[in-house]
């Protein structure tokens, strides 16, 4: 019973992992079209930025809830390094996601802000967050020994 739990939860951890990461790949040709769109498509596009953002989110949710019960019933202890370094990386991506997508979507319709500006500013916001769940990714896979 326990190893068909155990997969059950690997498979999980990895789907969320996959929504979590997958989605973020499909904003930068959306904030590309940005630039120039009209402002019915402008809002149909910060509409499609948000609720991705929200599904990225929801799925980190699972991705953390899975991750922690693999490691109740893993073999891995939790002072392994590659398990702090993960939260550590999850910790600073979850404070990135919350400010750095949130902050930039909401000064989008200022008075007196530069929408070419925040455009870019929610590109490289886009590229960090997936650095950070690349690393999260690598870690999470070949589970390195640093210390």
């Amino acid at each position: 019973m326990m190893p068909a739990v155990y997969g059950l939860f690997v498979f999980l951890h990895v789907v969320s992992a996959v929504i979590a990461i997958g989605p973020l790949f499909l904003l930068l040709p959306i904030i590309r079209r940005l630039r120039g769109a009209d402002s019915q498509a402008e809002e149909a596009y910060l509409t499609v930025i948000r609720v991705t953002i929200r599904g990225v989110m929801h799925a980190g949710h699972a991705l953390v809830i899975t991750g922690v019960l693999l490691l109740i019933l893993g073999p891995w202890p939790w002072h392994a390094s590659w398990v702090i370094l993960t939260m550590i990386v999850l910790l600073l991506s979850a404070v990135y996601l919350s400010r750095g997508f949130t902050q930039v979507l909401r000064k989008f319709h200022e008075l007196g802000t530069n929408k070419n500006d925040i455009i870019h500013r929610l590109s490289r916001t886009t590229w960090t967050y997936i650095g950070l769940m690349l690393i999260i990714l690598w870690l999470m896979v070949q589970k390195p020994m640093i210390w």
